[in-house]
């Protein structure tokens, strides 16, 4: 019993002995990694970053630790990658690459490659437009023509619309899947185009883009509610709802949130009882009486801006930044917007308007920065600071044309002088107050 006992301690002994044993590692181990970290010096905690950086992001990190092993005392890769890890998570320094340096390099080719990935998927866009609006009515008549009668049932301009519906609903549900961005952005916006076009003509009952583009015109100005809303409303609804499901699903491409509000507004402003309200609407930017002739599309996207900057106004309100984006969409679109109403040649007839409006649009672009500033949105900073160079320089074009036209006299030579003179300017004084705001 005494000789069991003895068993008994002697494995409690050991069990404590070997808990201790790790305890001790456990803490070595840690204490050795704080050690190295409070040892680094500066260059040597941005060698680590850096490296930190590039593995993360793919990149082949052996021939940078090689240019750079010199640096550090004698120790294991386990070693390097978790301090590289460590300094990563948790710095809260302000990581600038040096000149020239790989991470640097790395960095100016991402955005380089993103810009020509943005612009091929543009003209991508482009061409697939184009060749359906070149090709579209040979193909038809092509299948009409020569596959009768088997395919004459099957290719029906009303069977040939659905499929295509179909079709166009497919690119948008499955697009969202695919990894890669050029090919990703083509597909949805060819569905996109499919859902606005087959829709459109289907509510229309006109099969062709000529006629049913046609019918959008004639109906939007038409006095029957429920032709505007089928023909304008409803199409709109469905992009919508197509590009919400694409936010939802690659939130990444920012640039469907200047789609979808588009396509909002044009479903919103679509509703008929707009037209009985425009008229109570639009004289708060044309408040003087019109004694001459102004376009009464112009008057219809000054009612629209107005309710446009509404709704703008409502999101800021939210202060949340969920909306950011789509606060920064609609800013962009009501600053086009004041710089086609705010021109002189939609005035001719009534100039109260026309000075009313340049205080306007100067009122909001600085309302806009000021927002911008306060939310470090870049977005909405160079939005509004780009409408201001456009709205500066429209202004100084049309002063000229109080008193003569560019076309006559020989004053052009002075007139371009001056434009360019405005421009350095301009550039200038970007440069200076983006040294006082962001002390640069």
């Amino acid at each position: 019993m005494f000789c069991l006992l003895n068993k008994e301690s002697l494995k409690k002994i050991l069990l404590l002995l070997l808990l201790c044993c790790l305890s001790a590692y456990a803490k070595t181990s840690s204490e050795n990694i704080g050690s190295h970290l409070s040892s680094l010096n500066e260059k040597q905690r941005t060698i680590l970053y850096e490296f930190e950086v590039l593995k993360r992001n793919g990149c082949k990190t052996d021939h940078f630790w090689q240019g750079n092993k010199n640096q550090f005392s004698e120790f294991d890769a386990e070693t390097r990658d978790e301090l590289a890890k460590q300094i990563f998570e948790n710095s809260t320094i302000v990581y600038k690459p040096q000149k020239n340096s790989a991470v640097q390099i790395w960095m100016q080719t991402q955005l380089l490659t993103n810009w020509m990935f943005y612009l091929s998927a543009f003209i991508a866009i482009c061409a697939v437009i184009a060749l359906f609006k070149k090709y579209w009515s040979l193909l038809i008549g092509f299948l009409l023509k020569r596959l009768e009668p088997v395919l004459r049932y099957l290719f029906s301009p009303l069977l040939l619309t659905c499929e295509l519906l179909i079709v166009g609903i497919a690119c948008v549900f499955y697009a969202v899947s695919i990894e890669d961005f050029v090919v990703r952005t083509v597909i949805i916006h060819l569905g996109l185009f499919l859902l606005w076009s087959q829709s459109t003509a289907l509510f229309t009952k006109e099969y062709w883009v000529k006629k049913y583009v046609l019918e959008i015109e004639n109906n939007f100005w038409g006095k029957d509610p429920w032709e505007t809303i089928k023909t304008i409303c409803l199409p709109a609804v469905l992009v919508t709802l197509a590009l919400s499901y694409v936010l939802y699903k690659v939130p990444a491409d920012v640039f469907y949130n200047y789609e979808i509000v588009i396509s909002g507004i044009a479903s919103f402003y679509a509703l008929p009882f707009w037209r009985i309200l425009e008229k109570y609407i639009y004289p708060i930017l044309f408040p003087f009486k019109n004694d001459g002739y102004r376009a009464r599309s112009i008057d219809s996207l000054g009612a629209c801006t107005v309710i446009a900057v509404i709704l703008t106004v409502v999101l800021i309100l939210q202060w949340n930044a969920v909306f950011y984006n789509v606060i920064a969409a609609f800013i962009s679109l009501e600053i086009f917007a004041f710089l086609i109403l705010s021109s002189k040649e939609n005035h001719k007839y009534n100039l109260g308007n026309y000075y009313y409006l340049q205080f306007v649009v100067v009122l909001f672009l600085v309302l806009m920065f000021l927002y911008g500033y306060q939310i470090n949105s870049n977005e909405i900073i160079w939005f509004s600071l780009t409408g201001s160079c456009v709205f500066v320089i429209l202004k100084y074009l049309e002063i000229f044309s109080f008193f003569s036209s560019w076309k006559r006299g020989n004053s052009w030579a002075w007139k371009l002088l001056g434009l360019a003179a405005l421009l350095w300017s301009l550039g200038q004084g970007i440069l200076y107050f983006s040294k006082l705001l962001f002390a640069i």
